[in-house]
């Protein structure tokens, strides 16, 4: 099956918060195929950022993929929360519930689009007996919980693994990568297989008038 091809995905979590609806619109706008909602609980990960009362306020802002990224745990009581909120794709945490394929039955239940997130230390093949379930995988290139990390270079061969598990599949999972993607590490995450790239600060640098450009740029690592 050939690569899909490279999409954008804009991390809120690098957004000014006092003009997030705005800000959405703005990367709407600026070409942004993905709408990335980073919720962060202070437990899981060390930060708070959002609940899906804010994920149902800025809805109305776009129509773009709503790709939420749930970093809390326990991630299964939430998950009814965030589909009612308008999130399109929701991903999960690996190690934030007792049984993921269950979690994924219930996101699919709820008629969204699953996705799973692996850790800089989670290998590839937690994946192995649920790989033909999710719709996303998310390899962290950061350890999660704050914006402005630099990339972590051992999970390039995570994704290059990964993309050989997904292509056996037959079926169309996004591959997408969270962590210090910018105009240099972006082209070598897309050549080891990525095709969804997550980025907030080089995204929402310089304010929006500078969007289009940003997101030009990290698309052209192709």
């Amino acid at each position: 099956m050939p690569q899909q091809p490279v999409r954008i995905a804009p991390s809120i979590l690098s957004a000014d918060f006092a003009r997030l609806g705005e800000e959405v619109r703005a990367i709407d706008a600026a070409g942004a195929d993905y709408i990335h909602v980073d919720v962060m609980d202070g437990h899981f990960v060390p930060n708070l950022t959002i609940g899906p009362m804010v994920v149902k306020a800025l809805r109305q802002h776009s129509a773009k993929v709503f790709d939420v990224h749930l970093m809390i745990a326990p991630v299964d009581p939430f998950l009814d929360a965030f589909a009612e909120a308008g999130s399109d794709i929701i991903t999960v945490h690996a190690e934030a519930g007792p049984h993921l394929h269950r979690t994924l039955q219930r996101i699919k239940a709820l008629g969204k689009k699953a996705g799973v997130s692996l850790n800089p230390a989670t290998p590839a093949k937690m994946l192995d007996y649920v790989l033909e379930e999710v719709d996303l995988v998310l390899v962290m290139s950061v350890n999660p919980g704050f914006g402005g990390q630099s990339f972590i270079e051992s999970q390039l061969r995570k994704i290059e693994a990964l993309r050989k598990s997904i292509d056996k599949t037959g079926k169309t999972i996004d591959l997408q990568v969270d962590g210090g993607i910018d105009r240099t590490t972006a082209p070598r995450v897309i050549a080891a297989g990525a095709d969804v790239l997550v980025a907030g600060t080089a995204t929402f640098r310089g304010g929006s008038e500078a969007y289009a450009a940003n997101i030009a740029a990290l698309r052209g690592g192709a």
